[in-house]
């Protein structure tokens, strides 16, 4: 740890005002959806799985891609609506006869949601210079864009629940247009355009969100020291064995901790 002669009286004192030009948040919410019977995209290799198993088995799901488009609302003045739409890849186990080992087959699923958020008002064109270096076909001028929010999704893998076989009751069901680069990670063309009556499976997952409407604007901050390091780089060069030995014992994973649920309570 590298030494710092800053003492905590110098830390807390506030030294200037500056304004720096960074996003502000001005509407988030947090969600969280139970996405029952989701229909399931396949290969044409792994669509004739499907269509000879007799059952199947969720083992997991990933968030492969979100598109994410955010328009005004005309009625309502400074809220906008953000349309989400989730590609997930969902890992399954199908089984083809009774007391057999089961063929592990990926699938990918959608689906979509609105948000509507507050995202205040500001039409004003932005230029800057930096934009026009990154592209060298352009020239000196500087190129504008706009100001508007942007939306920011945070979300985690969701929770596997159930899977089950069914049938496409309608040819239309649950169809949605799956961009080229999810189609591009199954390797093969995804086969959407089943008749009704022909096999398929179905999911459902659990998934939890944050999101949030973000607009870039110029604040005024206290400043009260510029951001020193105070750690010391760590260019050992320690054989694995010393590595080793720095590494704190993991009695946890030996002894795990007693749930503090008490016995008597059902809560």
């Amino acid at each position: 740890m590298a030494d710092n002669n800053i003492s905590a009286t110098e830390k807390n004192c506030f030294k200037e005002a500056v304004c720096i030009d960074a996003g502000r948040v001005y509407d988030s919410c947090c969600d969280r959806d139970c996405l029952e019977d989701l229909r399931c995209y396949f290969t044409a290799e792994t669509q004739a799985l499907v269509e000879d198993a007799i059952s199947v088995k969720l083992s997991g799901a990933t968030v492969l891609n979100v598109l994410i488009d955010v328009e005004p609302i005309s009625f309502n003045k400074g809220f906008y609506s953000c349309d989400l739409t989730f590609f997930f890849l969902v890992d399954l186990e199908l089984y083809g006869m009774p007391n057999s080992c089961p063929t592990s087959a990926n699938g990918i699923c959608c689906f979509s949601k609105k948000v509507i958020l507050y995202g205040s008002d500001g039409n004003v064109k932005v230029f800057s210079s930096n934009q026009s270096i990154q592209n060298p076909t352009c020239d000196k001028t500087a190129i504008s864009n706009s100001n508007s929010p942007k939306c920011v999704l945070q979300c985690v893998d969701p929770v596997p629940l159930t899977a089950r076989l069914g049938k496409i009751n309608d040819c239309f069901q649950n169809v949605c247009f799956i961009p080229q680069t999810v189609t591009d990670y199954m390797g093969s063309p995804l086969v959407t355009n089943l008749p009704t009556g022909t096999p398929t499976v179905f999911v459902t997952l659990g998934l939890f969100t944050i999101v949030q409407l973000i607009r870039d604007v110029q604040m005024l901050i206290p400043v009260y020291d510029f951001c020193i390091p105070e750690k010391q780089c760590d260019n050992t060069t320690d054989q694995p064995c010393d590595v080793f030995r720095k590494i704190k014992f993991p009695t946890g994973d030996f002894f795990p901790p007693k749930s503090e649920q008490n016995c008597c309570n059902n809560e």
